[in-house]
Parts: structure tokens; C-alpha cells; sequence
């Protein structure tokens, strides 16, 4: 049997620390090219390939996991009332580390884990598979408007429509749910979005090598204004030859339900 390391962890040994990943820049990651950026047959961007997950560019916090945080000093103000976007760990295993449970990580927290992602394109749609939990999220380009009527959702209801060579995407109708994994760095700042969340999306090729992600927090319930960050994402040609590694978290659960029993 061969065991397959999350990506993360393998970077992580190979920098020699388990806990700190460092930034990484596309100026020492092989290009998808040496000429212009990718595009498709009718002159769009494409994104299509396998990358690496969203890192901070050189001035911005850092968490102590190993997923990507946002960084503090791009917030807006708190509303009166949005101390609870700041919720602290209770005690119960549900709430404190839901994925433990096989839940879902919801979005943005699952597109900031540590782990792979592969980004599929067509004239229509862009698929982005992340190796994290096989969370897939199906992006419709053609620029038409959010669906009525649904259940809140982990992921939302994502849109997107193209403005020049970024693209943009849209998304609401989110359930309350974490944001980020800010609390491995502080357990008292669970931090927790509302279902109140809008999010904006940019993707436009930087370079041959990376793209500029850039993405803007709306939540009217906890914060007086909207806040942006931008990350990196960058292209890993190299990993196309394995592919995502499959993810299947009821697999190997020995702890259902939070009643654990012995090695199965």
C-alpha cells in the first residue's frame, strides 16, 4: 500500500517545519509557458490546471496551521453586535473542528486549506476541484443571475461573468459557518462568518507562473463595510502527473458522533 502525504505536509518537511509554510513566489516556480498566459479558443483567460493553494503575498499575517488565514489588518470596523464574528471554542467537538465530523469545510475556509486544487474549464463553466474533502464548486461563466428558492448552503450560490481578462465571481445564499482557520492561532477567535455573507472572487493571470486571487468579504451583519485580501495562486504543473489525491473522510472516522472506540 502506498501512502500519499497531503501536499502541504510534504512541503512542509521538506522546508523542515510543520507548522510554518512560507510564502512561496512565482519567481522560483516553473512556468506554464515562457510566452503570454493561457487562453482558450475564443481568446478567454484559462485557467485550467493544478496549483497550489492560496498564499499570502510577502506583507501579509500568517497563521500557525497549515491552511491559509486572512490577515487582521484588512477587516473593516465590527458593527455594533459583530463581537460574534469573533466566537470562541465551546468545548464541543462539533463546533470547535466540525471537519473532524466529516462536515463540510464551506467556503472560503475550504479554498484556503492545504491542499491541492485543479481548475477545469469551458466555454460555460469553471469547475475548481480542491483536494481538501473533494469540495468541488461549479462556476457558470455565461454571467446569469444567482438561483431563487434554494437552502442556504456551504458553498453558496457562486456566479461568474468576465470583465476584460479577470474573471469574477460571485457568490451568496451561504450558511453561517466558519470563515477561516484563524482559531489553531487563537482558540478565543473562532472566527464565524453569518448567512448574511456575500463574497467576490478576482482571478487574472499575474504571470505565465501565478495568479492574483484576490477575494472581497461582504457581511453586512458583522462588519461596517466590505474588506479585500489578495493571495497568490500558483501554477504546479508538476503535480498534473499524480492528480489529486482522493479524499474520502468517512473512511477511516473513529470517532462518530464524537463517541470514539478503539483501532478499527
Amino acid at each position: 500500500m502506498t501512502l500519499h502525504l497531503p501536499r502541504w505536509l510534504l512541503l512542509a518537511l521538506v522546508g523542515g517545519a510543520l507548522c510554518t509554510i512560507p510564502a512561496v513566489s512565482a519567481q522560483n516556480t516553473p512556468s506554464q509557458s515562457a510566452g503570454a498566459v493561457p487562453r482558450t479558443a475564443d481568446g478567454k483567460p484559462d485557467f485550467s490546471g493544478t496549483y497550489q493553494w492560496p498564499t499570502y503575498l510577502p506583507d501579509a499575517e500568517r497563521g500557525r496551521s497549515n491552511a491559509t488565514i486572512f490577515d487582521r489588518k484588512r477587516f473593516a470596523p465590527l458593527k455594533p453586535g459583530g463581537e460574534a464574528f469573533f466566537e470562541p471554542r465551546t468545548g464541543d467537538p462539533r463546533h470547535d473542528e466540525p471537519r473532524d465530523f466529516c462536515m463540510p469545510a464551506g467556503f472560503p475556509a475550504s479554498i484556503l486549506s492545504g491542499n491541492a486544487m485543479q481548475f477545469f474549464q469551458t466555454k460555460n463553466h469553471l469547475v475548481m476541484v480542491h483536494e481538501f474533502q473533494r469540495n468541488t464548486r461549479i462556476i457558470p461563466l455565461d454571467g446569469r443571475p444567482h438561483r431563487e428558492g434554494l437552502e442556504p448552503m456551504f458553498d453558496g450560490d457562486p456566479v461568474g461573468k468576465w470583465e476584460g481578462d479577470t474573471l469574477v465571481i460571485d457568490t451568496t445564499n451561504f450558511k453561517r459557518w466558519a470563515l477561516d482557520d484563524h482559531h489553531y492561532t487563537n482558540p478565543n477567535e473562532f472566527r464565524m462568518h453569518s448567512d448574511a455573507l456575500h463574497t467576490i472572487e478576482r482571478l487574472r493571470w499575474k504571470s505565465p507562473a501565478a495568479i492574483s486571487y484576490t477575494i472581497t468579504i461582504d457581511d453586512p451583519k458583522i462588519f461596517t463595510a466590505p474588506w479585500s485580501q489578495e493571495f497568490e495562486i500558483i501554477a504546479k504543473p508538476e503535480w498534473e502527473k499524480d492528480g489529486l489525491f482522493e479524499y474520502v473522510c468517512q473512511e477511516n472516522n473513529r470517532c462518530p458522533g464524537g463517541k470514539c472506540g478503539g483501532e478499527k
